[in-house]
């Protein structure tokens, strides 16, 4: 045998040259191997190890390096090859010698793999179960176990043959596990180990049932007694592969009740063998098992320990958890974590406990609890590997230990323990993988949980989490917009690239955030939890509290990074899960700094966040898709809309039941409200049926529309454009009153009208129909200041519908000065702005309105109107409001210099009458003597106040003008009056007088005369006034100059009479007298007593001038006329106090026309009605007839019994002296008739002694 060459010299020469060849490499010859050489030397015994073990080598590196040269030698006869193959499998049995043994497994495995035949296959396996069969004891089937264990690694056929053909020999296999050397059983458990795990397992599920079920028991009782290394890392390698299988996993944990049948003809030494497979413990052993595994040295075995508690628990949790937890595994696989550097063993274990916090028996029994320092500490350490799967784990152990641990049963009681576990979150939320930050937020979100919270609430740490996930941000991988459509395929194919990682962190990154505030709400309704309870006292003064420092943190972070953020990555490509949460969140801030939401509510509001859940609604939630976040949608305007509506103005008069009404409405309606902003005004337009709930149904939706739109647009976002929402407001204003009703809930109303304002300038001037269905709307409203939003547009609104105008104008107006004074006390209430003590300066002439004011000036300038019910509101409002009110018309006259003819023209009456109606409520009444002589006086010295009433006076009373060119009846009521009392208080007060007015007094009597029919009532009253005053000063006032005609003084020359009446006349006296006479048939209430009231002061001025006349005038055949017409009128008239007074006044004069009868019909009706029911008024007055009636001894004559029955009533009244009478208190009320203020004191019948007095 030379070197190199594998041929034996001695025997080659009588072997068939046709099994030598030279084989191998060309370079260099190759070597010569003969075939029969080697067989030979094979079987020979004389032939030395040590040159079988050269020619083993030499054909293992020929086919090494050579393939196939081998094999076409021996296919020239397959039995050479059989036999070849047979000699090598006898050497297994023979040889002894470890290396040589090597060699030849080596070999037969290179020989088999090159001949790649079937039948030489089946030739092994044959062969291998034939040496079994034929041995007595299996202790020499090492070699071949190891062999048969490499076959079936290198070639898979050997393993699916032997699996499904030759089970005997898989028999063989079990029994020799059974056998004491340990070293035999981890040579068959090798085999075990190559079958299950050899193509995948697939020759695994081609094993007998009971085969493999055998195999799972011996493999237990192996284990268990298994103390060599190479047997126990078998064992538990084929333990991995079998636990993958989730039929042996059924077995191996229910093993203790099975038993391995044999077959009947089994001799004496396999009933041994059957007996000892039968000893099981009571209990399942594999969690012994493997928590004897965990508690061995070797990291290895403890990590593929953990690895198979945790395929276990994949297969079968249900069912296989509780043993697991019940051995304590739990325990020990903690304290692995906490000895333990290893990253596969952290990793392991951490799955496991995975696995095993599924059932509720981990924590009930306190695994969680002892481990969870442990868990904190391993965690923590893991976050310094380069492996970052390990630590992505650990979180999500901890994340799971979080969810589930009962409340009950708390794990970090004090504050230490919380420190360290939040810390361990920051650690992970600032790991450099986005899938680590990612689990540690899930952890954070699950940390956040109340029962987590030691004591005290450790808040700086929670701030210091939120903090954390927030500074994130920056470091997130946001794609553009560009970039989305580039790589949105690649995207959905892709999952894990960093943009897709970078979304996944920022949701659960929102789920935290959103638990943090949940949190933050919790712990402010728990006064426990608000404060740190173990702070010293002479610290919580000068400290912030933690809990509003945390909700101070979740409000900043949310509006300065979480907003923009968020906004950004869904601003082209909405993800319904990150908008579920942002929306969610946003609805929480409205809960936690109540002093600061308004301002937050308004930022919101003003930036678009009204538009953007609408248009998110409409555009995932269609079709009842993602209610979830159709929900958190809905919950953030629901509480956007109502925090804006609980600060709308004061003024508005919104009460609790509106609040609701809104609240409702929105709840109801928002769910429905899942279309495009484009399709709302087709919406709007639409004519729904009967609705049968006040806040369901198409027009609940509608109203809930309404209201949006006014909230949004009140913070400057337009939903929809200005001409669209002012045509739908009217058309649903119009559709509301076409089905019956016009009364739209009040909040509705207020909405609509606020739109209707605002959207005005866009949109054409309204007709009549829609006016009309304006107007009836707002009348439905029982009060209008529960209508009103302090807006200029509102004002303009009103005012440029006449219609409108005069229906809600005044209350607008001082609506929106109530409103503006309400501004102004709240500026000087301010904190800080005043010093203690110090006055409030009040407006000075010289300055500037401020915004509001200038707001109502462009309304006054615009529509005059306005300014006439601002100088209404000087005279008839409150001291507060007139001054208001006042203080604009000033403005008004300052800052306009060019007035307006026709502005001009209208304010001149106006004021007239403004000033006539504050000369009847305030001057006569609430003024001391020196202020009301100072305000005649400056009245009387205006030169413009007397021209214009001239121009009045004179008006009327000229000939030439038209009717429709007279001035007003109101404004020449307002006239007569004004004047009548600057006669009588400038009597009074004897104030001087620089220019008179000029007035006709035959036109005033003529007019009483024969023109008291064409003539308004008011009119007459006012001109009986007028007279009444000029009488009362004699016809002679400096206030007035009055013309007179030949139809009061006749033919010149005048004669004595009409002298000393002039410039009345006699004949003037007669003719007013024969007026009033007729005024007085006229039966109308002040109109009668003002005529009384001019007769007696005419009477009066006859007396004072001309007796005689005045005697003529009362004994006229007219007078007795007039008394006979009044007392035909029924009792109420005689009761009358104006007719009692005519009675009066005709007795005083010594008038004939009184007759015993007329008085009899007054004393018989105060008997019939009684004293007692009589009025002040007419008490007095009746008095003053008695009264007379006794002093008048001859005219009328009365008899005795009359005489008595007159003593009797003056008892009856009570006797008063004249001048008690006089001074008796008279009503001083005002009346308001259309334009015209009348001071009812001036019409109370006066008493005689008391003419000429101002009362």
């Amino acid at each position: 045998m030379t070197s190199g060459d594998i041929v034996y010299d001695k025997i080659h020469f009588r072997h068939d040259p046709k099994w030598s060849g030279r084989l191998g490499p060309t370079e260099g010859g190759g070597v010569l191997l003969c075939v029969a050489c080697v067989i030979e030397m094979i079987d020979s015994d004389d032939i030395a190890s040590v040159r079988k073990s050269f020619a083993l080598s030499g054909i293992s590196g020929l086919l090494k390096c050579s393939p196939g040269a081998l094999r076409e030698l021996l296919r020239q006869d397959t039995r050479v090859s059989l036999h070849f193959t047979a000699s090598l499998l006898g050497m297994l049995h023979t040889v002894e010698d470890p290396a040589t043994l090597e060699k030849v497994d080596q070999v037969l495995v290179q020989l088999l793999l090159e001949l790649q035949s079937e039948m030489s296959y089946r030739f092994v396996l044959d062969e291998i179960h034939k040496q079994l069969s034929d041995q007595l004891s299996v202790k020499g089937s090492l070699p071949t176990f190891n062999f048969l264990g490499n076959i079936v690694e290198a070639v898979p056929n050997v393993a699916h043959s032997l699996v499904t053909q030759y089970v005997p020999l898989l028999e063989h296999l079990c029994s020799a596990l059974l056998y004491p050397d340990e070293a035999l059983k981890a040579s068959a458990l090798y085999v075990w180990l190559k079958l299950f795990g050899t193509a995948g397992g697939s020759a695994a599920q081609s094993l007998p049932i009971a085969i493999r079920d055998r195999v799972c028991i011996l493999l237990l009782q192996t284990l268990a007694s298994a103390s060599s290394p190479q047997l126990i890392n078998n064992c538990v390698g084929l333990l991995w592969l079998l636990v993958q299988l989730e039929e042996t996993v059924s077995v191996l944990m229910n093993s203790p009740g099975n038993q391995i049948m044999c077959h009947e003809n089994q001799n004496n030494s396999q009933i041994l063998c059957q007996n000892q497979e039968q000893q099981s413990p009571d209990q399942c052993p594999l969690p012994l098992l493997l928590k004897k595994l965990l508690l061995s040295g070797d990291e290895t075995l403890q990590a593929t320990s953990a690895r198979c508690i945790a395929s276990i628990l994949v297969h079968s949790p249900s069912q296989c958890s509780a043993p697991f937890i019940k051995a304590d595994v739990p325990e020990f696989l903690f304290d692995r974590l906490a000895s333990s550097n290893s990253e596969v063993l952290l990793w392991s274990a951490y799955s496991c406990l995975v696995l095993l916090t599924n059932n509720p028996l981990f924590f009930s029994q306190c695994h969680s609890v002892y481990g969870i320092e442990s868990l904190v500490r391993s965690v923590k350490e893991a976050l310094q590997l380069t492996n970052l799967e390990v630590p992505k784990q650990g979180l999500l152990l901890l994340t799971e230990i979080l969810e589930r641990q009962p409340p009950s049963e708390r794990l970090f009681p004090s504050g230490p323990g919380f420190v360290a576990v939040s810390e361990a979150v920051m650690g992970g939320v600032s790991s450099s993988c986005l899938l680590v930050a990612t689990q540690a937020a899930n952890a954070a979100a699950a940390l956040f949980r109340l029962n987590h919270q030691s004591r005290p609430v450790q808040y700086g740490k929670i701030e210091g989490i939120i903090e954390a996930i927030t500074n994130k941000f920056s470091e997130l991988t946001l794609a553009s917009p560009a970039h989305r459509r580039s790589s949105r395929s690649l995207k959905r194919s892709d999952p894990n690239n960093q943009v897709s990682r970078s979304e996944g962190f920022l949701l659960q990154a929102l789920i935290c955030f959103q638990a943090a505030c949940r949190l933050a709400e919790e712990c402010a309704s728990e006064p426990v939890l608000k404060e740190n309870t173990f702070t010293a006292p002479s610290k919580h003064s000068c400290a912030q509290d933690p809990l509003e420092s945390l909700c101070q943190c979740l409000l900043r972070c949310c509006d300065t990074v979480w907003i923009p953020t968020v906004v950004k990555v869904c601003e082209h490509s909405p993800n319904p899960q990150i908008l579920q949460y942002f929306y969610s969140i946003l609805s929480s801030q409205f809960t936690l700094l109540p002093s600061l939401i308004f301002v937050f509510a308004n930022k919101l509001a003003s930036s678009g966040f009204y538009r953007l859940p609408l248009e998110h609604k409409g555009l995932l939630c269609a079709g009842n898709r993602h209610p979830h976040l159709n929900t958190s949608c809905c919950g953030f305007l629901q509480k956007l809309s109502m925090c804006l509506l609980s600060q709308s103005d004061p003024a508005s008069g919104s009460c609790q039941s509106d609040v609701e009404e809104v609240e409702n409405l929105l709840l109801y309606n928002l769910p429905f409200l899942c279309c495009r902003l484009s399709d709302w005004p087709s919406l709007l337009r639409e004519a729904p049926g009967i609705q049968l709930w006040e806040y369901k149904g198409p027009r609940a939706i509608q109203y809930c529309l309404v209201i949006i739109l006014h909230l949004a647009l009140q913070q400057g976002d337009r939903l929809l454009p200005d001409q669209t929402v002012f045509s739908s407001v009217v058309w649903l204003l119009h559709s509301v009153q076409a089905q019956g009703s016009c009364a739209l809930p009040r909040s509705v109303l207020r909405s609509a009208l606020y739109l209707l304002a605002v959207t005005q300038d866009k949109s054409p001037n309204l007709d009549g129909a829609p006016l009309n269905c304006i107007s009836k709307a707002l009348s439905s409203c029982q009060s209008f200041s529960s209508l009103y939003i302090h807006h200029p547009a509102l004002l303009h609104f009103i005012w440029r519908y006449p219609d409108l105008a005069d229906k809600f104008g005044p209350i607008v107006l001082e609506l929106w000065l109530s409103k503006q004074a309400q501004h102004t006390d709240a500026e000087k209430t301010i904190p800080g702005i005043q010093e203690k003590g110090e006055k409030t300066e009040s407006r000075t002439d010289d300055q500037e309105p401020d915004t509001e004011t200038m707001e109502l000036l462009s309304v006054l300038e615009k529509y005059p109107a306005a300014t006439l019910t601002l100088l209404d509101m000087v005279c008839t409002r409150e001291a507060t409001l007139a001054g208001q009110a006042l203080w604009v018309l000033e403005v008004l006259l300052r800052v306009q210099r060019e007035y307006e003819a026709d502005l001009c023209a209208t304010l001149r009456p106006a004021l007239l009458q403004a000033l006539q109606r504050f000369n009847v409520e305030s001057m006569g009444h609430g003024l001391g003597q020196g202020s009301t002589a100072q305000a005649v006086s400056v009245l009387l010295s205006n030169s413009g106040l007397i021209d214009q009433l001239q121009t009045v006076l004179s008006s009327s009373s000229a000939p030439s003008l038209s009717p429709s060119a007279c001035p007003p009846s109101a404004l020449l009521c307002c006239s007569h009056l004004l004047l009548s009392s600057l006669i009588t208080l400038q009597r009074v007060n004897s104030a001087q007088v620089q220019k008179s007015i000029s007035w006709s007094l035959d036109t005033a009597v003529q007019r009483l005369l024969v023109q008291k029919r064409n003539t308004d009532n008011l009119l007459l009253v006012s001109h009986l006034r007028l007279l009444q005053a000029l009488l009362d000063a004699d016809l002679a006032s400096a206030v007035v100059c009055l013309r007179t005609g030949p139809c009061l003084l006749g033919p010149r020359p005048m004669g004595v009479e009409d002298g000393a009446l002039y410039p009345l006349g006699s004949r003037g006296a007669q003719c007013l007298s024969t007026a009033l006479s007729g005024l007085l048939l006229q039966k109308h209430e002040l109109l009668l007593r003002a005529s009384v009231n001019c007769l007696s002061s005419l009477l009066g001025f006859l007396q004072r001038k001309s007796p005689t006349t005045a005697k003529y005038v009362v004994c006229q055949p007219w007078s007795r006329f007039l008394l006979y017409c009044l007392f035909s009128s029924g009792e109420s008239c005689r009761l009358h106090p104006a007719i009692l007074r005519l009675i009066t006044i005709l007795l005083q004069n010594g008038s004939t026309a009184v007759w015993e009868s007329d008085l009899l019909q007054v004393m018989e009706a105060v008997e019939r009605r009684g004293v007692k029911e009589l009025s002040g008024e007419t008490a007095h007055a009746l008095r003053l007839l008695l009264t007379q009636i006794q002093s008048s001894v001859d005219r009328p004559p009365l008899t005795e019994e009359h005489k008595q029955r007159v003593e009797g009533m003056m008892e009856s009244l009570g006797l008063q002296t004249p001048s008690e009478s006089c001074s008796t208190s008279l009503p001083s009320s005002v009346l308001r008739v259309g334009d015209v203020s009348i001071c009812l004191s001036d019409f109370t019948v006066k008493a005689g002694g008391c003419s000429g007095k101002l009362i």
